[in-house]
């Protein structure tokens, strides 16, 4: 399947499908909102900013997959760049064909192009699965993570 695939810049008109990506899970069930107002803000803020890249995997002229990758400078390990994966997420009829590792690959394979040391990113504790996905990618649960909403 993934030799139809194209990962490219998310457009304005494919928020409808990003945000349908990120709602049809059980985490993002319950956290996503139908108000589109606060997405498109957030999505002008994304496009505007050099360092930020919001990519969709298309497949057939449908919306498949996305991700959000970030590029962040820093002053640790010699002042490395880094590149943050956020936001992955595969349509659910089309799990299990390669496109979430098609899309980390092309990741990682920017974030070498953008000039960064490492690639990084989080994931929920219940998503066993993504753990075992990111693994097999050959990333290492290195750190313990902690938030705290605003």
């Amino acid at each position: 399947m993934t030799d139809r695939l194209v990962i490219r810049r998310a457009w304005i008109e494919d928020l409808g499908a990003v945000i349908a990506l990120l709602a049809d899970d059980p985490l993002g069930s319950g956290r996503e909102s139908s108000d589109l107002a606060p997405y498109v803000t957030a999505f002008d803020q994304i496009s505007a900013d050099p360092n930020q890249f919001l990519a969709v995997a298309e497949a057939d002229g449908r919306i498949v997959g996305t991700l959000q990758l970030s590029f962040i400078a820093g002053l640790s390990r010699g002042g490395m760049r880094r590149g943050l994966i956020e936001a992955v997420r595969v349509a659910s009829d089309r799990r299990g064909e390669k496109i979430g590792e098609a899309l980390i690959e092309w990741a990682i394979s920017t974030c070498r192009e953008e000039g960064c040391g490492l690639v990084q990113l989080t994931t929920d504790k219940s998503r066993v699965d993504a753990h075992r996905f990111y693994d097999r990618l050959g990333f290492e649960a290195s750190h313990l993570g902690y938030k705290r909403m605003l």
